[in-house]
């Protein structure tokens, strides 16, 4: 998916099974080749950014609808949504002005896909369930190469960054 013309991808796979690792190795990656990458994590649980007593706590909690918080190298808007967040709007703000987005989670949303597996989590595939989770590209995996259900997608190392990104950029079209 593009979203402002911009290559957009998302990591998807059960908890613990290694999403936030390969996402920071692809990041490393691709920042040293030079791209812009923003990241999205998707958390099904309400998070908070701010810390009982500071300043940016007392906003929110005094019910202000976005509180920003910046200094000289870094900014963090934290808005009181009426609905949940769509992976669009969310795009919408992130991808401008990046050469990639990598987007944890958000695993039924239609954006394409690479599905993070380890068998040893006892999980069915996600990539088998079509309906449910489109657009799987591979399966990033550490299953011993023959040990895996067949699929129709291209089964990619896990804990190598260089084949999964050699991957995307094909896919992506990245330069």
């Amino acid at each position: 998916m593009d979203i402002c013309n911009v290559p957009t991808l998302a990591i998807v796979g059960w908890s613990r099974s290694g999403k936030t690792t390969l996402m920071e190795a692809l990041i490393s990656h691709f920042t040293a080749a030079g791209l812009r990458v923003g990241a999205i994590k998707h958390d099904a649980h309400d998070f908070s950014i701010d810390h009982e007593g500071k300043d940016s706590w007392r906003f929110s909690t005094a019910e202000a609808q976005r509180t920003l918080i910046c200094s000289a190298h870094r900014l963090a808007l934290v808005e009181k949504l009426e609905q949940p967040a769509d992976i669009d709007s969310v795009l919408q703000r992130c991808a401008p002005g990046m050469d990639l987005v990598l987007v944890e989670g958000f695993k039924t949303a239609a954006l394409p896909k690479i599905e993070v597996h380890r068998p040893s989590l006892g999980k069915e595939l996600l990539c088998l369930d079509e309906l449910r989770y489109p657009q799987v590209k591979a399966v990033a995996t550490d299953a011993p190469p023959g040990s895996m259900p067949e699929v129709e997608v291209p089964l990619l190392a896990l804990n190598d960054v260089t084949e999964v990104a050699g991957f995307i950029q094909r896919e992506m079209l990245l330069r």
